[in-house]
This record gives structure tokens, C-alpha cells and sequence, in this order.
């Protein structure tokens, strides 16, 4: 298994301003190597880690533990971390970080199904409590939802020839398996489609991937319940994205927070006063050195927000 390298962990770390007595939320906590960085900051403050999969949990507790003792870890979607904070009496935070999609040792264990080059049972569960598989999307849905989930997650520009062979092979037998279903991906592209850089199957498992999590639903709703956990006069979110659509999500609710909109209706124009600001006004993105060392931040994207 290849060592997790935190992606972007110096550009976030000084755009969360880390204060030795603060309270800080890692919102996808994974193997905590932002978090351990956090954690190593504080000394007095608090760091709580989130993470729906219980082995990043477990992880990242025997992590922590050698650092210091003043974290929470708790196994919830970030969905629910107003409610969570709530039992722990934090109404808010200095600073919250959201490192969205899979971690690497995800993709590295073959057995959870996330990865199109290790052949594995089709999961992709991030939470692995929950019912929902890759198996089930690709076995049972219509034909019109697997194009749809292709095209809008992934991008994907032959969803609807894939979505067919995957119905015309699944009516033979049932498709389990990873490498069952890139085949069928191969065969459903253009020879010259298959000779160009990357992955053939990269697209269609990051739609997948997003539909049995509910990923960008639940950014959605993460997103408002963090935002308002916020400590005024100080208090900063950053987000690290990963795919396109996840990015335009989080630009158009930062630019939603912290644009301006005149009101006319009663002669001069008045500005409505905004509580946020836009700490960064174009994403921050990796370093060359650090894709070459760490080719999986290539298309990783930070956004940071500050509440006045």
C-alpha cells in the first residue's frame, strides 16, 4: 500500500491560520495527514475529525494518539456535523477543511471496489454500513439513470454506448467485478479513443464512485451546515476539490456569500453587507514539484472563504 501524502498541505495549512488555542473541524479525515499537521499546531485548542469509513478511523485514532491528545474523532457523514457538534456543545469553529473525494489507501485496497485497476468485488461504499453498492447501480439501474450518472458525474461523452453494453452484457449475467466492468467500457469506445492518455475507465468509475456515496448531495448539504459553524471575525473554511463539478459547487456558494447585489428600489443604490470574504480569488493549485511527487493532486483545487 503506497503512504498517503496529504494533498495541498502546506497552501492549506496557512490558509486555515492555525491558532495554537483553536477549535478545528477535518470534515473527511481519512488517514488524518492534514489532520496530524493540524494536530501538531494546537496547545490548548481542539481538533474533531469526521470520516465515514471505519477504517479511516480506526487509522487515524492510532495516528493521533502519538501526536496528542486533544482530538475527537467521529464516524458520521459531514452532513450531520452541525447535529454532532451540538453533543459535543460547540456551537463554533476557527477553521473547517473539507478534502473532498477518496483517499488513497481507498484506492490502494483493492477489495473496496474503487479502483479500475485492481480487480475487486464492484462497492465503492465509502461507508460500508450503508446498502447501496456499484454492484447494485450497475446491475439494476435503467438504462436512461446509468447514461445520466456517466454524463453529469463523470463527463463521460460515450455514457450512452456504455450504459447500453452494460444492460446487454448484465441481461447475460450479472457484472461483478471491477475489471467485468472496464471491459465492457473498452468495448463500448473508439480504438482511438482507447490510445489516448489515461485510463479509459477513470470517468465512468469517479460517476459511480459519486453515485453510491451521494457525494455531491451531501456536499451540498455539508456545505451550508459548515458554513455556519464559523467563528465571526476570523473563522475560515477551505475546501479541496477534486473533479469539476464538486469545484463549481463550492465556487458558486462562495461567490453566493461574499458578492455584493445593489438594491435600487429606493433611489441610490444601497450594498447588501456580505459576512464572508474570499480569501482566495482564484483556486490555488498544486506545484509542479508536488504532481510529480504526487501525481493524484494534478487536478486537486483550494478555495478558501473567511466569515467577518
Amino acid at each position: 500500500m503506497s503512504k498517503h501524502i496529504p494533498v495541498l498541505l502546506h497552501e492549506t495549512l496557512d490558509g486555515l491560520k492555525i491558532k495554537p488555542d483553536g477549535v478545528y473541524l477535518d470534515l473527511t479525515l481519512g488517514r488524518a495527514g492534514h489532520s496530524s499537521e493540524i494536530l501538531k499546531r494546537l496547545k490548548t485548542g481542539q481538533l474533531i475529525g469526521f470520516d465515514q469509513d471505519e477504517e479511516a478511523i480506526k487509522e487515524s485514532q492510532a495516528t493521533l494518539s502519538k501526536i496528542s491528545d486533544r482530538f475527537t474523532l467521529i464516524r458520521s457523514n459531514f452532513r450531520n456535523v452541525s447535529e454532532k457538534l451540538r453533543e459535543l456543545s460547540i456551537t463554533h469553529v476557527d477553521g473547517i477543511l473539507m478534502d473532498l473525494g477518496v483517499s488513497s489507501p481507498q484506492f490502494d485496497e483493492g477489495e473496496r471496489g474503487f479502483s479500475y485497476r485492481l480487480d475487486a468485488p464492484l462497492d465503492m461504499r465509502m461507508d460500508q454500513s450503508q446498502t447501496l453498492t456499484a454492484y447494485q447501480i450497475i446491475n439494476t439501474f435503467s438504462l436512461q439513470d446509468l447514461e445520466r450518472i456517466m454524463r453529469e458525474y463523470g463527463e463521460e461523452r460515450f455514457a450512452l454506448s456504455i450504459a447500453r453494453n452494460i444492460i446487454k452484457q448484465r441481461e447475460v449475467s450479472p457484472i461483478k467485478t471491477t475489471f467485468e466492468l472496464v471491459e465492457i467500457i473498452k468495448k463500448s469506445k473508439p480504438a482511438k479513443e482507447l490510445k489516448k492518455v489515461g485510463h479509459p475507465a477513470k470517468q465512468v468509475f469517479q460517476a459511480i464512485r459519486i453515485a453510491v456515496n451521494d457525494e455531491l448531495n451531501a456536499l451540498q448539504v455539508g456545505l451550508h451546515e459548515a458554513i455556519h459553524l464559523l467563528r465571526p471575525h476570523g473563522g475560515r473554511l477551505a475546501i479541496i476539490t477534486f473533479h469539476s463539478g464538486e469545484d463549481r459547487i463550492v465556487k458558486a456558494f462562495f461567490k453566493e456569500l461574499t458578492t455584493t447585489v445593489g438594491n435600487r428600489i429606493d433611489g441610490p443604490v444601497a450594498e447588501e453587507e456580505k459576512d464572508y470574504r474570499l480569501i482566495t480569488t482564484k483556486p490555488i493549485v498544486a506545484t509542479d514539484k508536488e504532481v510529480s511527487s504526487n501525481p493524484r493532486s494534478q487536478s486537486a483545487k483550494l478555495r478558501i472563504i473567511e466569515r467577518k
